[in-house]
This record gives structure tokens, sequence and C-alpha cells, in this order.
């Protein structure tokens, strides 16, 4: 009979979630720093060929959208390696 009880408690531990409610706000907040970064990769395209759009080399494209995107993926780790609360 011990044993039975063994188990049932073991399986109740072993029924938790891995993530906590913490761990998923920094998911979501990761996630909006992506988005954030993504959308402002976008855009800069020229409607006619033979004209060279200089905005594609803006600081938004090239410096401040990169940052972003590394910033929501180190989010994203940390969300993951997150131990949760007990």
């Amino acid at each position: 009979m011990a044993k039975q009880n063994d188990l049932k408690n073991s399986e109740k531990d072993t029924k938790t979630m891995p993530f906590g409610r913490e761990n998923y706000k920094w998911v979501l907040i990761g996630l909006a720093f992506l988005l954030v970064g993504f959308l402002l990769m976008i855009g800069g395209g020229s409607d006619n060929p033979d004209v060279f759009n200089e905005g594609m080399f803006s600081f938004r494209r090239l410096t401040l959208s990169p940052i972003l995107i590394l910033i929501g993926f180190g989010i994203q780790f940390y969300a993951i390696m997150k131990k949760p609360k007990k």
C-alpha cells in the first residue's frame, strides 16, 4: 500500500508545468522585442529600379533593428533557462 501512495505522489510531481507564469511573461516580452525589431527592418524599397534609395542604409535598419532582435533572442533564452518559483 505504501508503494502505491509513493507512485501517486511521484506522478503528481511529474505533471507540473515546465514553465511558470513569470517564464511566459518573459517569453511574451521577448517576442515583442523580436516583432518590433523585424518591423523596423522592413521597407525601403523603390518603385523604380533605376532609382537608388539611400533609405536602406539608415540607422534604424542597420543598427537599431539588429540590436532589438538580439535583445529579443537574449530575453527568450533567459525565459527558457529561468527556473520557475515553487
